[in-house]
């Protein structure tokens, strides 16, 4: 494993670890959150162990640790040389760090439905939309350390609104999702190319369907189609490929961009 990945792993391991702390001490024990299998329109097996009660909603979650190891070992490139392959590297190893934890902490939500794993799967959500911004702001102005833990750390303490709202996540994440879309409209009118903006779009769509079909879980199974594949399990393939999305937007746009002036070969 290259030096870089393994500093981005550790990354998000660390900071993932200090959240599931965080939650345990109890800090949050005042938000609200949804518990329980009445709040899915899958129907919890028997006659399965626990970690397998919903059975499509439970092995859904494989999906983000297979993404994860793909773009794991997917290589990084980029113009510059070494340094910024490395840079590159980094950026979408976090990524995919983070696509690797969130799996099984989601899987860990719907098999114990706590209080605690639901929080920690609503607080985890949000610094990974507040990547591809951070990953957009290297694109558009450089790499620059201090602005990757800036902008991770204010996604991490705006989860704080849950606190002080019953709607407060819903807030967050909304403020997440429309930053993302409009720094990737940004650095794609920048850097972009046809390819890159099809992904962008792929990923938009993706982020809709992500957001609806979970808001419609229980109306969407008076539908057939909905009956054993409920919305909620098509919201996660759609936050997979949201992801995937994600990773082919920023890589094309890390192949493809110009370097700035100063970092040009003379």
């Amino acid at each position: 494993m290259k030096p870089e990945s393994g500093q981005a792993l550790f990354h998000v391991a660390l900071v993932s670890c200090l959240c599931a702390a965080t939650v345990h001490t109890g800090v949050f024990a005042g938000v609200s959150v949804q518990v329980g299998y009445e709040h899915y329109a899958e129907a919890p097996v028997a006659s399965l162990p626990a970690f397998l009660a919903m059975p499509f909603n439970s092995l859904v979650n494989v999906a983000y640790v297979l993404l994860g190891m793909y773009w794991l070992q997917s290589k990084a490139s980029a113009p510059g040389g070494p340094t910024e392959a490395r840079k590159a590297c980094y950026l979408k190893d976090v990524f995919a760090g983070m696509a690797l934890v969130y799996g099984p902490v989601q899987w860990l939500r719907i098999a114990m439905q706590t209080r605690p794993t639901a929080v920690l799967d609503q607080w985890l959500t949000l610094p990974i939309f507040a990547w591809p911004v951070a990953w957009c702001l290297c694109l558009d102005g450089g790499w620059k350390p201090w602005r990757l833990l800036a902008v991770e750390g204010l996604s991490l303490c705006s989860y704080s609104l849950a606190l002080l709202h019953p709607c407060g996540f819903e807030v967050a994440l909304g403020v997440h999702v429309a930053a993302a879309v409009g720094q990737a409209l940004r650095t794609q009118g920048r850097h972009g190319s046809a390819s890159s903006g099809t992904y962008l779009a792929l990923g938009v769509l993706s982020c809709l369907g992500f957001v609806v079909l979970k808001l419609c879980d229980h109306e969407l199974s008076q539908w057939h189609l909905f009956q054993r594949l409920t919305g909620h399990f098509w919201s996660r393939v759609c936050d997979v490929l949201q992801f995937h999305f994600a990773f082919l937007f920023m890589t094309n746009l890390n192949t493809c961009r110009r370097r700035p002036p100063a970092e040009k070969v003379r």
